[in-house]
């Protein structure tokens, strides 16, 4: 943890809105029954500021139950001056999610491809910063932040789970970075050139594991020797819906998690082992403890070693976000977290997962 926390330290903030715009993008939504989240990510498409000659919005249908694909249908024809493109998506694999995104880039002319979902909003430079950052650094794929969408004092416990936990997980992304062993990212916010996609033979080899379209290409891009970059801009940062329940969230990490006995990365597959250990251990104690089998000392020692470790990396990262005052709830969800982390780490090992009313098997 303190490798990833001197890797975070050493990704520079980053702020490009000079440049002049040259890269062509695709921005891809590959989506499912996503009617109440759609206005919202609309409002944010038509704010972005970059010429509409140099993007298109390539929106894949995923076989939507709601009236989804409608909305999209009265957003292009409400703003004729976005290049909009409606698909649908041809099944071909276990991954109705991969499948989307190899039809997309399969129809996209331009350099590069950026992804996002359906339940997000992204920022009105966006596109800029990313331009920016391929025109400084030529990298044929980045990653950049996304947090959970605030409503201030209206937050629940919940939400604020959610928050630390996505800020954990930012810290970790920014770190592997910044230590030169990038290991994660969150499609809600990837870029990445047609380029490169193809040279990787895109989702090829792991098709059959329903989620990890983005964890997966950041491996092979690596493994091929492809330059990765990491876009540390608060002009980029990508807000996400939360969750509404404690169940949807439970099942959510379980579909992230479901993903990582298949990584290749040595590095990032010890990474995952050890957060799991560390969280199964303070469990285990505290069950020795609750039955009189082990001295409270010695939970309190893991535990107190695993809160400030922990502390300083996402605080680290609620301050890149200007989120410090999410941190109020930080000790009551440390006392919470190890339980939660390892049942969905246990539960994701033997058991498959429903999501957007399709049931997946492990």
């Amino acid at each position: 943890m303190l490798f990833l926390l001197y890797g975070f330290t050493h990704v520079p903030n980053f702020s490009g809105k000079n440049s002049a715009p040259k890269t062509t993008f695709s921005i891809v939504i590959v989506y499912r029954n996503e009617s109440e989240n759609l206005q919202l990510l609309f409002k944010s498409l038509r704010k972005l500021e970059y010429p509409p000659e140099l993007f298109e919005i390539l929106a894949v249908n995923d076989a939507s139950e709601d009236n989804s694909a409608e909305l999209w249908q009265e957003f292009l024809k409400e703003y004729p001056q976005l290049n909009i493109r409606l698909l649908e998506n041809i099944r071909k694999s276990g991954s109705p999610k991969k499948d989307g995104l190899e039809l997309a880039v399969s129809t996209s002319g331009n350099d590069y491809i950026v992804t996002t979902d359906a339940d997000c909003e992204v920022p009105q430079d966006w596109l800029k910063e990313y331009n920016s950052l391929i025109l400084k650094t030529n990298a044929a794929a980045i990653a950049a932040p996304v947090t959970l969408k605030t409503e201030g004092s209206k937050m629940s416990f919940l939400d604020h789970f959610q928050e630390l936990d996505i800020f954990s997980l930012q810290a970790a992304t920014i770190g592997g970075f910044g230590v030169d062993l990038p290991f994660m990212c969150n499609g809600a916010n990837f870029c990445y050139s047609k380029e490169a996609f193809l040279k990787v033979n895109g989702f090829e080899g792991n098709r059959d594991v329903a989620s990890g379209d983005d964890v997966f290409l950041l491996e092979k891009f690596q493994k091929s020797g492809l330059k990765t970059a990491f876009l540390k801009s608060r002009e980029a940062v990508v807000l996400t819906a939360p969750t509404g329940s404690w169940r949807e969230l439970f099942f959510q990490r379980v579909r992230w998690a479901s993903k990582t006995t298949a990584y290749k990365s040595f590095f990032s597959r010890g990474l995952g082992m050890l957060v799991f250990l560390m969280n199964l251990l303070i469990v285990t104690f505290s069950i020795l403890v609750f039955l009189g089998l082990l001295q409270p000392s010695l939970l309190l020692i893991c535990f107190l070693l695993k809160f400030n470790v922990d502390f300083y990396l996402i605080y680290s990262s609620a301050k890149f976000f200007s989120r410090e005052k999410a941190m109020k709830t930080y000790f009551l969800s440390s006392l919470l977290y190890p339980f939660f982390s390892s049942a969905v780490a246990i539960f994701s090992l033997f058991s498959g997962y429903k999501w957007k009313g399709r049931n997946f098997t492990k």
